[in-house]
């Protein structure tokens, strides 16, 4: 039988029990960053000079770009710490590369030069005249985050509630 339960699978005798169980943490940090998502990007993309402005300040500012550095470094870390799954379906393996570039951008922040951060992003990646694509997708992001995780929220309460028939049906 194959029973995933909180993200781990287990295969015997070529059965597979149909319901999958999403891990409590992987929908905590799911919703989360999905909150955080949709209400960073929808801010921006009601403020786009404000928002350019404050970037292209921050980018020059070695001491806020540290600081920054510091918390992505620690929010990256966190999330692949506590969450490095590669498998279990799309929101796990979502959630677990957010924790990888979050830690690749920190690192960026920590290490980099004002003038090498402010190339890359102002410069190499257009922020300004692609302002709300970047925008855009965070904002995707977030959505499918807050979707994603309330969906398997609730299959999972419905799991809690309800004593589960499990029908097991030969692997093909």
């Amino acid at each position: 039988m194959h029973l995933t339960v909180k993200g781990y699978a287990e295969e015997q005798h070529g059965f597979r029990i149909s319901e999958v169980i999403m891990s409590s943490r992987t929908i905590y940090i799911a919703r989360l960053l999905g909150f955080f998502c949709v209400l960073v990007a929808l801010a921006m993309l009601t403020q786009k000079q404000s928002t350019v402005d404050l970037v292209t300040a921050l980018l020059h500012n070695r001491p806020l770009m540290f600081t920054m550095g510091l918390v992505a470094v620690a929010t990256g870390l966190a999330i692949i710490l506590g969450h490095n799954v590669w498998s279990g379906g799309a929101l796990p393996i979502v959630v677990t590369l957010v924790g990888w570039v979050t830690l690749a951008k920190g690192v960026l922040f920590l290490f980099l030069s004002p003038e090498a951060e402010a190339v890359f992003f102002l410069d190499t990646l257009h922020y300004q005249q692609l302002f709300y694509l970047y925008s855009s997708i965070s904002l995707a992001l977030g959505i499918y985050l807050v979707y994603a995780s309330t969906r398997a929220r609730r299959q999972a309460a419905a799991m809690d509630r309800t004593e589960v028939s499990l029908t097991a049906k030969p692997l093909d």
